[in-house]
């Protein structure tokens, strides 16, 4: 039970703040030199947008990428209708009438989900660059240019951009903190996922996704990582989100986790540190997140029985016993939630998202995870 107490100890401070901090001044000390290309002649890019019931989303959407910083000959706008049950095709119909040169509307027969939709956007690109980003999400005006230019530099085959959450929630605190450690990780040499609402990819690059894939943000970044080619973050290529409450942060994040299992069933070679160029980060920062969820509940009752364990030593009852008050109190503000204040939100939000991984193992293990939206 001793050897459980501290490897559970263990395994929780390493990935929720030994890692941030190794990679931050791995950051520091061993910075990546930017080498972007300048003065090069902007490549044709098509953005590639998939959308299901997104009326409240697309004329925001819309107008963001019609005013980016970015030759308008240069940018063309395909846009993908997965059956949408709302005023969405209209609403597309309206954009097409008013920007007939810029922007294409196709529709699916039937609800296909994000990567067949992507699969059929890419076969209707003529762009020398693709554009992957989502309807919810407006781009700052440099974005896609500043994109465009990570791309650029020598042995990029990915560069993803800097998602920026509004609101208050315990999500969006949380988010400020992933984003952190992923701004560090392309600091030192590149990240192992970027967010699937905006990244570009030379389109000679980018395959066909398996249609059954739940998260391409993660599996195309790492076909590229396995091919030799790196994968950053610009962070001055900026779009924004609104962050969402618990309750839907709960369903996204299992998703998010059912496809983190799917990936490494997938492509074994993730795993492996002679194939994977970013294993040490793969395996802190994505791996290790998925055993968290066990690792709190052996913490937990290791904790309850050493402390009431007359037998051990007096330090380590007491050890014990103070972690075990101290998790009480964490699951209590948990519980409370918004009731206590910005610490509760953080302690709702952390248990929810490690609830989460144990549902995203159950939908992976049972293959019930839906693809489409």
């Amino acid at each position: 039970m001793i050897s459980v107490f501290f490897l559970s100890l263990m395994i929780l401070a390493y990935t929720y703040a030994g890692y941030p901090l190794v990679i931050a001044l791995l950051a520091w000390l061993f910075p990546r030199r930017s080498r972007g290309v300048r003065g090069k002649e902007m490549p044709m890019v098509s953005a590639l947008i998939p959308v299901f019931n997104g009326e409240a989303f697309i004329q925001e959407k819309l107008d963001s990428l019609l005013m980016q910083d970015y030759p308008a000959d240069r940018l063309e706008i395909l846009i993908c209708s997965d059956c949408s049950t709302d005023h969405t095709d209209e609403l597309l119909d309206a954009c097409t009438r008013a920007h007939p040169q810029r922007v294409k509307v196709f529709r699916m027969d039937r609800r296909s989900g994000k990567p067949a939709i992507l699969n059929r956007l890419r076969a209707e690109a003529r762009g020398e660059v693709l554009l992957m980003t989502d309807i919810r999400q407006p781009l700052d005006r440099t974005c896609l240019a500043r994109l465009v230019a990570g791309l650029a530099e020598p042995g990029v085959g990915l560069a993803g951009g800097q998602l920026l959450l509004r609101g208050k929630t315990g999500a969006g605190l949380y988010w400020k903190y992933e984003n952190w450690i992923r701004l560090a990780e392309s600091a030192f040499r590149g990240v192992t996922g970027v967010s699937g609402s905006l990244y570009v990819i030379a389109a000679a690059d980018m395959q066909d996704l398996p249609e059954d894939i739940i998260l391409d943000d993660v599996w195309v970044p790492s076909l590229q990582w396995l091919q030799g080619r790196r994968v950053i973050l610009v962070p001055e290529a900026v779009a924004w989100d609104q962050a969402m409450p618990d309750s839907r942060e709960f369903a996204r994040k299992i998703r998010t986790l059912a496809g983190n299992y799917q990936l490494i069933s997938r492509l074994p070679a993730l795993l492996l540190p002679w194939r994977n160029p970013v294993w040490f980060e793969f395996m802190s920062h994505k791996l290790l997140r998925l055993l968290c969820p066990w690792a709190l509940l052996a913490l937990l009752l290791s904790s309850a029985f050493l402390s009431c364990d007359a037998q051990q030593p007096d330090w380590l009852r007491v050890t014990a016993g103070i972690l075990l008050g101290g998790q009480a109190i964490f699951y209590l503000l948990s519980f409370l939630g918004e009731k206590a204040g910005r610490l509760g939100k953080l302690a709702r939000t952390f248990v929810v998202l490690n609830a989460a991984a144990v549902m995203g193992l159950w939908r992976h293990l049972r293959g019930a995870q839906k693809i489409a939206w």
